[in-house]
């Protein structure tokens, strides 16, 4: 059985064997036949089939969301009204996608080379999945079990190998810190990406070039704001230095009309002293405001997690930061996440946004998550392993101290988030700079993703 194979890909059939997806699982299974339109007929007769349908619409919708299964997969089983035939059959449905990796796991070990393409093929199944069964981040048995079978070829595999298998190891690495296996296997290393801060060299000419034109415009259009007695403030050198400009502008003022002159004796002096260093501090001003330090990043654990009362799209987190209240976030993850598989999951998260209602739900916070190019699978950043709850995040050369609310109106957040994403290895960094904590540096299933 290949591994993309799933229940609503039925196997192929001889020509004169009946098509099963004409008839309801029930009925297959029972051996008695019956088509879809013999059952909707049979719901028609029945007044109270309609309700016994939409009740049934709801567990398999239900039950199919909580399992990672396609609804459509059921759609002849709805109109049952035994629920514990219903839920049975889902769940061998869900068996059946468990029994593909039992099957998988039986014959991946039955020798190195055949070993080795089925590594490949899993490695290749986890490009876009962080567990084996589902779309969500809650290991199953199948990721147990397919970890033991596969541990000892893994640890085995030589330093090439594993660098061909990158989402394997990635895959590896998160069950192994996700399960609590004991002793009974001893850690797989899986190598993080090193970083060295990058240095940004400036180009000395372009500086000059450019600090002389803010320079002579700053000369141009002179000051109104300097008022006489700032002239006390001037050290005696920057006093020198205005006679002796004086002097030569007294010299081009008899050459000039007299309106002219005076205008132009206005923009020199003071305002041409006091001009030059306002560029420079602009310049602070502007990498200030793209400085990762301005960020109050957090580790967090999600105590609670549910759907918003009135937006579908979005979700309710109450989570622990170490403080005595509770911080209620909402976050946008309603389709990519389930409520349970959020409860009691590590998380980080910026804690000094402005709070502010969405959708008449208070948020105090913002869980950074991680995605993929085309925004299909979107999963929370992980802090390591012993990070303590309330810890805060830093970054190697970015020591400042964060604000204590970002103001919104200086876009401070969207200046900073553009330059949050995770490396080919999956760690999450700021311009290359590692999410470091105090147990190392946190971490995501999805390489080179954008940060949000």
């Amino acid at each position: 059985m290949g591994l993309n194979s799933s229940p609503e890909s039925p196997r192929t059939t001889p020509a004169h064997v009946i098509n099963p997806m004409n008839f309801s699982v029930t009925s297959l299974a029972s051996g008695k036949i019956e088509t879809k339109q013999q059952r909707e007929r049979k719901g028609m007769a029945n007044p109270n089939q309609s309700m016994v349908l939409r009740r049934n619409q709801l567990i398999v919708s239900a039950l199919c969301n909580r399992l990672h299964l396609d609804p459509k997969f059921f759609d002849g089983d709805v109109l049952q009204s035994d629920i514990k035939s219903l839920c049975e059959n889902i769940n061998m449905a869900r068996q059946s996608e468990v029994m593909k990796w039992i099957e998988f796991a039986e014959n991946c070990n039955v020798d190195s080379e055949a070993c080795l393409r089925a590594l490949n093929e899993l490695n290749e199944c986890l490009v876009s999945k962080s567990v084996l069964v589902g779309g969500g981040l809650t290991p199953s048995e199948a990721d147990v079990f397919v970890f033991s079978a596969i541990y000892t070829t893994v640890k085995g595999l030589s330093d090439s190998e594993r660098n061909s298998l990158p989402h394997l190891l990635r895959w590896m690495d998160y069950i192994q810190n996700t399960e609590d296996f004991g002793e009974t296997f001893e850690q797989i290393l899986v190598e993080k990406a090193k970083f060295d801060p990058p240095r940004v060299k400036e180009d000395a000419n372009a500086k000059k070039t450019a600090q002389g034109k803010k320079d002579e415009v700053s000369v141009e259009r002179g000051s109104s704001s300097i008022k006489p007695g700032d002239v006390l403030l001037w050290s005696l050198k920057t006093s020198k230095e205005k006679v002796r400009g004086d002097s030569q502008a007294l010299a081009e003022k008899k050459k000039l009309p007299g309106k002219v002159a005076d205008e132009k004796d206005k923009n020199i002096g003071i305002a041409g002293t006091e001009k030059k260093n306002l560029p420079e501090k602009v310049a602070d001003e502007k990498d200030k405001d793209i400085s990762v330090s301005l960020l109050k990043i957090q580790v967090g654990l999600i105590r609670k997690a549910g759907k918003h009362p009135s937006a579908d799209s979005l979700l309710v987190e109450e989570i622990d930061t170490g403080d005595a209240k509770l911080r209620q976030v909402v976050s946008g993850l309603a389709k990519y996440c389930n409520p349970d598989d959020l409860t009691n999951r590590r998380v980080v998260l910026i804690t000094n946004v402005k709070p502010g209602k969405l959708r008449d739900v208070m948020s105090e916070g913002l869980v950074l998550c991680a995605s993929n190019e085309d925004h299909t699978v979107v999963e929370p950043i992980t802090p390591p392993e012993g990070a303590k709850v309330g810890e805060c995040v830093s970054f190697s050369g970015h020591e400042g101290k964060p604000e204590e609310v970002l103001n919104p109106k200086k876009k401070q957040l969207e200046k900073i988030t553009p330059h949050l994403f995770t490396d080919d290895k999956g760690v999450a960094t700021f311009k290359g700079i590692p999410f470091t904590t105090s147990c190392g540096p946190c971490t995501s299933s999805i390489p080179n993703a954008s940060i949000k």
